[in-house]
């Protein structure tokens, strides 16, 4: 049985990539393959295609899992045993001809031919609610090995997830012998913004109300994260009720967006005149409302 190598495909070595690292991988090589950036390339149109297919089935967790257990059997263990096969090979080569050097000696030998890539870097910048919704242009400033600053500007995408990398090709430390530099990874940490607060892809706000609002009804203006929506106060309401909007919260990644999310909070005021006094003195009089009172079913 022939199989497709999805992990290959997405420029991956094996199948212990995490899904924030498929989709930056999705990410690289769809942008590099896309037709709008090859032409007519038939090619290049069937390694998009490849590449979709791949994205499809190993950001599905229960796809992923059913794919894997037939790339292991099929290319995960053929891999492994090509490369105990290379590695005795070169075991033999470096006998043959090195005889019983000493292994520092060997390794200082490899290290002046072989390109080596250089390593990566992983850090992390906060941007707010309001930046990671409508995406925002960052700059970040790091030491060089040379005592030096360096500053990249870094493009955080609209709608990106709390810590979720960017990556950026060749960013990172510098190879040897040639070899590729590295990467940067650039974790974001959404900062909640004042009376917005995200949990997964919705988002809450506090909905201050009146005694008098909570008991009569009335409309108000919520403020969500990109308009103001006007609501309607249902007669009765309690602290801690939430009204919920509709798509209306953070961007889910797929065209659709999660939920606004009001939580009521009943304000009763800290100063009052002496005709509201008066008002809640008549109110206390004439109400049976007992709120300490068990309800009975």
């Amino acid at each position: 049985m022939i199989i497709k190598d999805y992990y290959k495909i997405l420029g991956l070595t094996n199948n212990k990539a995490s899904l924030d690292e498929i989709k930056i991988a999705y990410r690289d090589m769809a942008k590099k393959y896309h037709p709008d950036v090859n032409g007519n390339n038939r090619q290049a149109e069937e390694i998009f295609k490849d590449i979709g297919e791949a994205y499809n089935t190993l950001s599905n967790n229960k796809q992923r899992r059913k794919y894997d257990r037939m790339w292991q059997y099929y290319i995960g263990r053929k891999n492994k045993q090509n490369e105990q096969y290379r590695n005795a090979k070169m075991k033999d080569f470096m006998g043959l001809f090195f005889g019983r050097e000493k292994k520092q000696e060997k390794e200082e030998i490899i290290d002046k031919k072989a390109p080596i890539k250089g390593e990566d870097i992983n850090t992390e910048i906060t941007a707010t609610l309001t930046e990671a919704f409508f995406g925002a242009a960052k700059e970040i400033k790091f030491k060089t090995v040379d005592g030096g600053t360096k500053k990249i500007d870094v493009k955080i995408p609209a709608g990106i997830r709390n810590n979720e990398k960017i990556r950026l090709i060749g960013q990172g430390k510098l190879g040897k012998n040639g070899g590729k530099a590295g990467d940067l990874f650039i974790k974001i940490k959404i900062k909640n913004i004042t009376n917005l607060r995200l949990e997964g892809i919705d988002i809450y706000t506090d909905l201050l109300i009146s005694p008098w609002e909570a008991a009569l009804s009335t409309k108000v203006m919520i403020t969500g994260i990109d308009e103001e929506i006007e609501v309607t106060i249902p007669k009765g309401i309690q602290s801690g009720q939430t009204i919920e909007l509709e798509n209306k919260g953070y961007k889910d990644g797929k065209g659709g967006r999660g939920k606004l999310i009001a939580i009521v909070k009943i304000m009763v005021p800290e100063a009052v005149s002496k005709e509201e006094i008066e008002l809640f003195k008549k109110l206390k009089e004439i109400s049976k409302f007992n709120p300490r009172k068990t309800k009975t079913i």
